[in-house]
């Protein structure tokens, strides 16, 4: 092997910017007091000044910047980060006492997509009818697929739509999804400073170094720190093998699904939600441990919450890095009128949609539950994690597992979703029934929102929700 070659050093050249952007980002934010003020994380600025890094390059003639290894780093690292999270052991008095929290979380999150929805076509057919009269109707649907799916939906029914008749679909999903993507990591970063100065956000950070014991790094019963191999390599070891069975299980449902006749279906959206895979598994693997420590044929814990909070932390950086950095600016060209009324009235609804609903079910943590929906609503799963972790950087609260807990729920209450598309893609009348369609089965979910409830939320009585 040529050691000296590109192929070899590639990976290594791409990181490396990475990690210098997330270095020089932090240097900021501990220096420039405008930065510092700013609340923008980290993670945030340093993604944005890779993706302006990648355009200056483009501009004298370099593409020197990968965004599909981005893409594939981004893709990896969000079911990584939420396998390290799930590992860690819990306090059973500590844990959610919501049973129906999943199916409400699942409930408001495809609840959002239908208000996407009903904003998107609203504002498609009303060009159509007006100043816009050979624009693709079903266009607006594009804009649950963009902000609430991500862009690999959003590329997806785009390039359906492109094939009905949409001229430029696919970029006009794809725009609509990276912006997306930007209005959670900056307009949501603006949220939390509003939020942050009037007093409304306190945050749960970091324990106080007076207040730190051996506790805080080792639980009891754990591997010691003498052994033969690092925790460090045990805790990322349990994460690997715990992805490597994901990819094994994904193959094997996919496998199932295409013997069925339903691989076309399904099969990118499972491959789409790996990360919800992966989290189930390490629930299992969890709860294997937790048994076999219980009757005594595991003689040690193995899993350190201490690590496995780093490990998460450091995924959930770089796949925000790398999902900035990979953002193109090249499919905002085209249907301007359209993509900024959609992109304005949904980042504004969606807000104030969710701002209701999660009132409702968020007992005792709404800010918390509130800005991890609208980062993942908005963008992806890893923007609503960016928001999290500024207030809640140790996940004290149920609200980062109920985005993949939602998640789930949402799988199934999403797949009307598919019909509709299908169904609005026909023309302007079709259009017109979808919309009536979708504003239907947003009343069946608002009713589960706002009347399935337990006879107890987390034992926080409904005044005590955070104002």
């Amino acid at each position: 092997m040529d050691f000296s070659s590109m192929t070899v050093w590639t990976f290594v050249i791409q990181m490396g910017i990475v990690f210098a952007a997330l270095l020089f980002a932090n240097f900021l934010r501990q220096h420039s007091p405008v930065v510092k003020n700013s609340l923008m994380p980290v993670a945030v600025l340093a993604g944005f000044m890779v993706l302006a890094l990648k355009y200056i390059g483009r501009g004298f003639g370099f593409d020197f910047l990968n965004g599909e290894l981005y893409e594939m780093i981004v893709y990896h690292a969000i079911a990584l980060g939420f396998i390290a999270m799930t590992l860690r052991t819990t306090d059973d008095s500590k844990e959610d006492a919501v049973k129906f929290t999943g199916l409400r979380s699942g409930a408001i999150i495809v609840s959002t997509y239908l208000v996407q929805g009903i904003v998107g076509l609203a504002v498609t057919i009303g060009l159509a009818l007006t100043v816009m009269p050979n624009l693709f109707p079903a266009a607006g649907l594009l804009l649950p697929m963009g902000f609430g799916q991500g862009p690999g939906q959003a590329n997806n029914v785009g390039t359906t739509y492109e094939a009905a008749g949409f001229a430029g679909g696919r970029s006009f999903g794809l725009a609509i999804a990276a912006c997306g993507y930007v209005i959670a990591c900056t307009i949501g970063v603006v949220i939390l400073n509003i939020l942050r100065h009037r007093g409304k956000l306190m945050p749960r950070g970091e324990a106080k170094a007076e207040e730190v014991s051996v506790s805080y790094f080792q639980g009891e019963d754990e591997l010691p720190v003498s052994d033969s191999i690092d925790r460090l390599s045990i805790q990322l070891s349990l994460v690997f093998v715990v992805y490597l069975i994901t990819y094994a299980v994904t193959v094997g449902l996919t496998t199932f699904m295409t013997s069925i006749g339903l691989g076309d279906m399904l099969n990118s959206i499972l491959w789409g939600f790996n990360f919800i895979i992966a989290s189930v598994v390490a629930i299992l693997v969890r709860i294997f441990f937790k048994q076999g420590t219980e009757k005594k044929f595991i003689k040690k814990q193995y899993q350190n919450n201490y690590l496995l909070n780093r490990i998460s932390g450091f995924f959930f950086d770089i796949m925000i890095v790398c999902g900035i950095a990979s953002i193109d600016v090249e499919d905002l060209h085209g249907l301007f009128v359209p993509f900024i009324l959609m992109a304005a009235l949904g980042g504004v609804l969606t807000w104030v949609w969710l701002t209701v609903v999660c009132k409702q079910v968020y007992k005792g943590y709404f800010y918390e539950g509130l800005l991890s929906m609208f980062g993942m609503l908005t963008g992806t799963i890893g923007s609503g994690v960016l928001l999290l972790r500024e207030i809640d950087p140790n996940y004290e609260t149920p609200a980062a597992n109920n985005l993949v807990v939602g998640s789930s729920f949402g799988i199934l209450f999403g797949a009307p979703m598919l019909i509709l598309i299908g169904i609005a893609k026909a023309g302007l009348s079709k259009s017109l029934l979808t919309l009536g369609l979708v504003a239907a089965y947003l009343i069946i979910l608002a009713a589960i929102i706002f009347f399935v409830k337990p006879k107890e939320q987390a034992g926080v009585p409904a005044e005590k929700i955070e104002e």
